[in-house]
């Protein structure tokens, strides 16, 4: 039987799910499409376009039987982590990036980004440190998209 999710409800870490997605970074941004649980289970996302979704988040799909909810989790997928000695040169590195449109995960101790080996090789060239690693990768919204607190 295919579950359809058309719905998010509010961000609440508490509240059980009864199913859970892990997503990468590109697919929380498809709003309509098909995924296949491990078990086998067929999930179709209809959510409004340009809906982004977050690690967390939670979708319900309503039935006549009885609401399912769902909840999203960052998938670990390849990632580049920079990491600097002085938070300025992390600045630096994150202006850079802007510049070029780059989708930016920000935290306090680092930067995340796809991996690409002309900005891996920048980045070093500014001093910074460059990792590669599997780690769940949540960029930014953009200044004029859903922003979510993390």
């Amino acid at each position: 039987m295919a579950l359809i999710f058309t719905q998010r409800l509010s961000h609440n870490p508490s509240q059980e799910a009864d199913l859970t997605l892990a997503l990468t970074s590109d697919e929380r941004t498809r709003s309509r499409h098909k995924f296949q649980t491990p078990d086998g289970q067929t999930l179709f996302l209809q959510l409004s376009r340009g809906t982004v979704l977050h690690d967390g988040d939670l979708l319900l799909s309503p039935s006549d039987t009885g609401d399912t909810v769902l909840r999203i989790v960052a998938k670990p997928e390849a990632v580049l982590t920079v990491l600097a000695s002085k938070p300025l040169d992390l600045l630096r590195g994150a202006y850079h990036l802007g510049n070029r449109h780059v989708p930016l995960e920000i935290t306090p101790t680092c930067l995340r980004l796809a991996p690409d080996s002309v900005l891996h090789q920048m980045l070093e060239q500014l001093g910074l440190e460059v990792t590669e690693e599997i780690h769940p990768f949540q960029p930014e919204s953009g200044a004029y998209g859903h922003q979510h607190s993390h």
